[in-house]
């Protein structure tokens, strides 16, 4: 029995020592803002306002043999929300909006990948946002990987997803056409 056992710990050992995992960590690369977190809304019907998260912080794991155990996750200081006019941010950082003195940061952790081809796919997972979370689901397009001039190696993907305010507590009445938000990711990893 022992001989038995001993066999087998001893052949699973080889068999992960032949198949090492493969997957890389990267760390989204914020301090050469080669990263963004931007949020697209309707202005009444009108016309679109655009902004952007400028303080966030994240990584994400990547195998290229098994892209479906992909995982990400970002940390967002929600104070940071910045749309190009500084009474708006005021309004937008109050409780009517992201009531960031209650909720200071953002947070999305991922709980699959669903692999499509080329490393594209729907990344789902969770979303905390005005101390709501709830399960997203974000449409990941792989734009590339390799070698950067400074010895380094960097993978980068694109993504965006719309959330309904109202789904995370923010019910500010901005009317029908401003019901709904899109955020768009650009994010790229530096391989760790």
């Amino acid at each position: 029995m022992f001989r038995r056992t001993a066999t087998a710990i001893f052949t699973a050992l080889v068999l992960i020592a032949a198949n090492p995992a493969t997957a890389e960590e990267y760390q989204i690369d914020t301090k050469g803002a080669h990263a963004s977190i931007k949020f697209k809304i309707s202005h009444l019907g009108y016309s679109w306002l655009y902004g952007s998260f400028n303080t966030f912080k994240g990584g994400f794991s990547y195998d290229e043999n098994n892209p479906s155990a992909a995982s990400a996750s970002v940390e967002i200081d929600t104070a940071s929300v910045d749309s190009n006019h500084a009474e708006r941010d005021k309004h937008l950082r109050s409780g009517d909006f992201l009531d960031v003195d209650k909720f200071p940061t953002a947070s999305f952790v991922s709980t699959s990948f669903e692999n499509q081809e080329g490393g594209n796919g729907i990344l789902n997972g969770d979303l905390t946002l005005h101390g709501v979370t709830r399960p997203i689901s974000i449409a990941v397009t792989h734009i590339g990987a390799g070698k950067d001039p400074w010895g380094g190696y960097r993978r980068g993907f694109s993504g965006s997803t719309k959330l309904l305010l109202t789904d995370f507590g923010i019910t500010k009445n901005l009317g029908p056409a401003s019901a709904q938000v899109e955020l768009i990711l650009d994010v790229e990893g530096i391989r760790q």
